[in-house]
């Protein structure tokens, strides 16, 4: 596909996209690992399992420590304790990715959304901590839709709430997940290496291209002439 791409609405992933909050979720996810028993993990552990939802992320991290399927209230009560250990220490350590802030004060011309599998609550006070908030005209999470990533809804919905078109978007983001559902969902797929997955993964799941840093995107998209 040629390139500059042209585009009205850039759609964003939160976690390994714009912002580095691996270590605020390691320690969440740790605290809760060592309130139910159990040893704690590494960075590189913990955020290997972060990406498809905060269920998903407890079940992973208990059936990881224990070698066994967890329960449903293992999994509900690890799901209740990391969201009040992490509500608590959302933006301690938890950073902007370099550029960020810039190429999204530049990119202006475009709408910007953002689709995460976060809470949507968790979302939008992390983007409100970074002065964001009022840059996306829509901000759906992991639980704002029956459905999240790597299902195409949450992206179909942004779009109609963006009043935007597939192939007038593109969405950006750091995992095969966020490539899964932008192709799903028939927009223009960016991925951006250095985030919580290796370029070998974001690699095999085909992105339109891949991109080192998030300020690429200014040379890689442009407005519609019409």
């Amino acid at each position: 596909m040629p390139l500059p791409y042209p585009c009205r609405l850039f759609l964003f992933d939160l976690d390994g996209t714009l912002i580095d909050s691996r270590e605020d979720i390691t320690r969440a996810v740790n605290a809760v690992l060592i309130k139910m028993g159990q040893r704690a993990l590494s960075t590189a552990e913990v955020i290997r399992f972060v990406g498809d939802g905060v269920e998903t992320l407890i079940q992973r991290v208990l059936r990881n420590a224990t070698g066994a399927e967890p329960g449903d209230d293992q999994v509900s009560a690890g799901i209740n304790l990391l969201l009040e250990e992490y509500r608590n220490h959302l933006v301690d350590s938890t950073r902007l990715y370099p550029g960020v802030r810039e190429t999204l004060e530049s990119l202006r011309w475009a709408r910007l959304g953002l689709v995460s599998n976060k809470p949507e609550a968790l979302s939008r006070r992390l983007l409100a901590a970074f002065g964001l908030a009022e840059c996306f005209c829509a901000v759906l999470g992991g639980d704002s839709l029956p459905q999240r990533k790597p299902d195409p809804a949450p992206i179909l919905e942004a779009m109609s709430r963006c009043h935007a078109l597939p192939a007038e978007t593109v969405m950006v983001g750091d995992s095969p997940t966020d490539t899964i559902a932008g192709k799903a969902a028939g927009v223009f797929t960016c991925g951006i290496s250095g985030g919580f997955r290796s370029r070998k993964e974001l690699e095999a799941a085909g992105p339109d291209v891949i991109i080192e840093h998030f300020s690429e995107l200014l040379k890689l998209f442009c407005a519609p002439r019409d």
